[in-house]
């Protein structure tokens, strides 16, 4: 599996590791499908969406449009290496296989760091919100019981890890859906106490991009990271039934939806109630509630990313020790994380990844804000860089499929190779942006160097495996004269 030189080679083996996989079986097609619609919309959505409107107004309907057409064409590359070659490391394994050992130890462990960093955001932002419902007891506390709930819950069958994101997807679906509905009512008047909102906020105070395209490119990048999420499927998938079928059926119902969750929402926003209302940092789903006369909107909301919030702590949890597992399946993470339960949970890496979860407890008591806040800035743009080796490896592995299995392209990426490369260009584009936008400019920075530093670390080892190796060919070789 290391060289990955042909496909011929790799195939049957990569059949026979999916055959023999130690991990459950246990995900339904059900599970997968909420996962790949619920992964996504998360606090992201309903309160950071306010920051996007803010810069772009009406126009952030088009700001939705490019990031969310950015993740769709990334996802269809991802469930079309997925569906050909399923495996429990998703990317990380499809660039290794394309690039080599250093591309998949680079993206597995970037993506891990990635996932480990968020889940313990995702509950600390979960406990603030309890704290606030149940003062007496402190954050720190509530950390430590939602670590706990969920360590349990995926230390078990994976069953339950996939029960659990089913009702919190259908939570945040059934929400969506109904502020969608309630909206639509609202704009034609048919509300009590409602009357036809009309255009008059989307064109008026300074018409549909009142700051020009500039407004929009900002837009795109303060909303582009909210998809980040949708790739845990495809980890998902290799714990299925059957991945190859599960992977495509989750990706081609998630895409679609999703944009049309996320878009419809926004244009539900922007129509009832004008760009130059909404604040930072404040929902603008609660001010739309607040506005068509729902009682309670802001507590309403605050149930709602609650749930968003554990659902992607549960999920990122799941994602990570996964991806750590795969990681030490290749020989790229410690041997002991390989110790599989009976019911073919892999325990260890589940502890491994949550571990940083616990230590989150500690710094809740000595740093509650601001140690944050650099390790998301760590992040903030890792995952432009999984994405763009995604799109890497589905060039290259593309034409290897094509010429030596073309009978495993069940799923196809739409234009290949024109929308891959619109779609690296595109990552790129917006990393250039980044550079030069002063409120980004940290997250790129602090990303490039925790990416730089994990580069590093995996060429040297692939420096020290292949001189290990020309000196074992070296001393094995006949010195017959």
């Amino acid at each position: 599996m290391h060289d990955g030189k042909t496909l011929a080679g790799a195939t049957a083996a990569d059949t026979a590791s999916v055959e023999a996989e130690p991990l459950s079986h246990g995900l339904k097609q059900r599970h997968l499908t909420m996962l790949g619609l619920g992964g996504v919309i998360g606090a992201g959505l309903f309160v950071g969406s306010g920051a996007g409107i803010a810069v772009a107004g009406p126009g952030i309907v088009v700001s939705y449009l490019i990031a969310g057409a950015i993740a769709m064409l990334v996802m269809r590359m991802l469930g079309e290496m997925s569906s050909a070659m399923p495996a429990s490391g998703s990317f990380s394994v499809h660039a290794e296989r394309a690039l080599g050992r250093w591309a998949g130890f680079s993206v597995g462990w970037l993506y891990w760091f990635l996932l480990v960093v968020v889940l313990a955001v995702e509950a600390t932002g979960a406990a603030q919100i309890a704290h606030g419902w149940v003062p007496g007891m402190p954050q720190w506390a509530w950390v430590l019981v939602f670590m706990v709930v969920f360590t349990v819950a995926n230390l078990a069958a994976v069953k339950n890890f996939g029960e659990f994101e089913f009702w919190f997807a259908t939570l945040k679906v059934g929400a969506i859906v109904l502020f969608l509905v309630l909206g639509l009512l609202a704009v034609f008047g048919v509300l009590p106490d409602t009357e036809p909102v009309g255009f008059a906020n989307l064109t008026g105070q300074g018409g549909f991009l009142p700051n020009g395209w500039d407004g929009v490119v900002s837009g795109v990048l303060a909303v582009i990271f909210a998809f980040g999420g949708l790739e845990v499927v495809t980890i998902a998938a290799a714990e299925s039934d059957d991945p190859v079928r599960a992977v495509g059926r989750a990706v081609r119902s998630a895409v679609w939806r999703i944009l049309f969750f996320y878009v419809g929402s926004m244009l539900v926003i922007v129509t009832l109630l004008p760009w130059s209302s909404m604040e930072p940092g404040h929902s603008p789903y609660v001010a739309v509630l607040d506005s068509i006369g729902v009682s309670g909107a802001g507590q309403i909301m605050n149930v709602v990313v609650f749930v968003a919030l554990l659902s992607a702590l549960n999920a990122n949890l799941y994602g990570s020790s996964r991806m750590v597992f795969s990681l030490a399946e290749r020989g790229e993470a410690p041997k002991g994380l390989l110790k599989v339960s009976g019911g073919g949970v892999p325990r260890r890496a589940v502890l491994a990844s949550v571990a940083f979860g616990f230590v989150s407890v500690l710094l809740n008591l000595k740093w509650p804000d601001s140690v944050f806040l650099y390790m998301l800035n760590a992040v903030g743009a890792v995952l432009l860089f999984v994405w763009g080796l995604i799109a890497v490896s589905q060039l290259r592995l593309r034409r290897r499929i094509e010429r030596e299995a073309p009978e495993r392209l069940t799923l196809r990426m739409w234009c290949f190779p024109w929308l891959t490369w619109a779609a690296l260009a595109a990552m790129a584009a917006v990393l250039v942006l980044m550079l030069f936008d002063d409120g980004a400019r940290p997250q790129l920075l602090w990303s490039a160097g925790a990416t730089g530093v994990v580069l590093v670390v995996a060429l040297v080892r692939e420096w020290r495996a292949r001189t290990a190796e020309t000196v074992e060919r070296f001393t094995d070789r006949p010195s017959g004269r």
